[in-house]
């Protein structure tokens, strides 16, 4: 489908991935396909025990004294679709489609974020014509779940000075900072009783959803989070037992819908509709610019006998949901427009001993990150839950004097007439461990356009990938 685009080698890997699964958590196939691909273009490459895969290339005749560059990127992708989609992302290769110069997957996301990386990296190294000094190509795994491939990653072979990475998702940009981060996990323990009465479902759906990094700025709304507070308003009108709750797919993914059954009982089912329909309006009228598609969905499902939450459980469920703190804490005092402190409730899950809600905490500001982390634990355990750190990565630093980053603008400056936007971004990046595992690193991220990734909504420009690999062509040949 993408044989016709230019540049022909760097679509043509980036399909070819496409045909792989690779959500995070499900690496080992697209780890071996990189692996593959080292064996027959005669390059040294190492993988690891958790799929990570460095690949070396000796430098061009008369470039071998030039200082070393490492490329980078991530193997996995965030694997998400719409609810009426039958895609399975463990075996299935994504449907591609192409619509003037945008690349998407029908109804599922595109892995754009990180595959165009991928496909730029082996692009370079299958061709010889290409000038450039030693070459050294990272792909981690699991970067959407906490980073743990670089976390994991053994760097003491690398030699390269100036890393590119290429997990960016706006052209004309280079980024030269970033937030560090951490995902909390929260866990109530959960009574049920039974209970008879009227059933139903109800679901919020429609939101746009997004990266909780990239576009937390935009203010669109958390469907976990709204499911509280319309749980809520309905607990203080009417009676009803809670059978279940879900919502969201992704940690660091704005959750675009959510799920909640319950029981009523028949003197307040006929309200039950009126609520959801006067909540609704006032829904969409606060999220009419952010989430013009929002709306509530309520099906009866009949009479029936449930297990149902405890009233002092329901109560702490709701009152967890309604009191997290979500979205920006903090904005940038030093960057203008740049979030400083955010978080996000990504999943919700309430089985039969639990409820669960995983969030996703950001800050360039670290003891700031660990303030928002204490905020939620202390929240939890005074419900009696328990609350627990993973996937804690580091900020990256802005490094004042960058001399890949003033290449970078004097080339994009000479090509296209105009200097980037130099910036520092609130979505977290690999840059921070790699440069805690080989300091001095002069680092820049770099990449494509790219639209609503970590959505089914995902999409690439063809163009965009075309000029930013031209662009990436001219830093590598004039790295010396």
């Amino acid at each position: 489908m993408l044989e016709n685009f230019e540049p022909k080698k760097v679509f043509k890997y980036f399909e070819e991935l496409t045909r792989i699964p690779h959500g995070s958590g499900n690496t080992k196939e697209i780890s071996d396909y990189c692996v593959q691909f080292a064996k027959e273009h005669g390059l040294v490459y190492y993988q690891d025990e958790w799929n990570n895969v460095i690949l070396v290339k000796k430098a061009s005749s008369g470039r071998e004294n030039d200082l070393g560059v490492i490329l980078q990127g991530h193997l996995d992708m965030v694997a998400v679709k719409e609810t009426d989609s039958t895609h399975d992302f463990m075996k299935d290769p994504l449907p591609l489609s192409v619509e003037g110069d945008w690349i998407f997957s029908t109804k599922t996301s595109l892995g754009g974020d990180d595959g165009i990386a991928v496909a730029y990296a082996l692009a370079v190294l299958d061709d010889d014509s290409i000038s450039h000094p030693r070459l050294e190509v990272i792909l981690t795994v699991d970067e959407e779940t906490g980073m743990t491939g670089a976390k994991g990653i053994d760097l003491s072979m690398l030699k390269g000075n100036y890393l590119i990475n290429l997990d960016s998702e706006e052209e004309g940009y280079i980024l030269t900072s970033c937030a560090g981060g951490l995902n909390g996990e929260i866990e109530l323990p959960m009574q049920y009783v039974d209970a008879k009465g009227i059933a139903f479902t109800i679901r919020v759906d429609g939101l746009m959803g997004g990266h909780s990094g990239a576009e937390i700025q935009k203010e669109r709304a958390n469907a976990i989070k709204l499911a509280g507070r319309l749980l809520h308003t309905i607990n203080e009108a009417a009676e009803i037992g809670l059978i279940s709750f879900c919502g969201g797919e992704k940690d660091n993914a704005i959750p675009r819908s959510s799920t909640i059954e319950l029981l009523v009982t028949e003197e307040d089912a006929s309200r039950l509709v009126e609520i959801i329909r006067a909540e609704e309006e006032i829904y969409r009228k606060e999220y009419a610019s952010s989430d013009s598609g929002l709306c509530l969905k309520i099906e009866e499902k009949g009479t029936c006998t449930a297990k149902v939450l405890t009233p002092a459980a329901q109560e702490k469920l709701i009152f967890l949901l309604v009191n997290m703190p979500n979205g920006i804490q903090n904005m940038s005092m030093e960057l203008k427009g740049v979030p400083e402190t955010s978080l996000n409730a990504g999943v919700a899950v309430l089985s039969q001993e639990k409820f669960s809600l995983t969030v996703s905490v950001r800050s360039s500001v670290r003891s700031r990150k660990h303030a928002v982390s204490a905020q939620i634990k202390y929240l939890t355990e005074f419900l009696g839950g328990e609350y627990r750190v993973r996937g804690e990565y580091p900020e990256w630093e802005y490094k004042k004097d960058s001399k890949l980053r003033e290449l970078a603008v004097a080339v994009y400056q000479e090509m296209y007439g105009k200097k980037p936007e130099v910036q520092a971004i609130h979505a977290g990046l690999e840059c921070g461990l790699l440069l805690d595992k080989c300091p001095g690193l002069d680092i820049i991220s770099i990449g494509p356009d790219m639209k609503d990734i970590h959505t089914p909504k995902e999409k690439l420009s063809i163009s965009s990938t075309q000029r930013v690999w031209e662009y990436l062509l001219a830093i590598l040949g004039r790295i010396s």
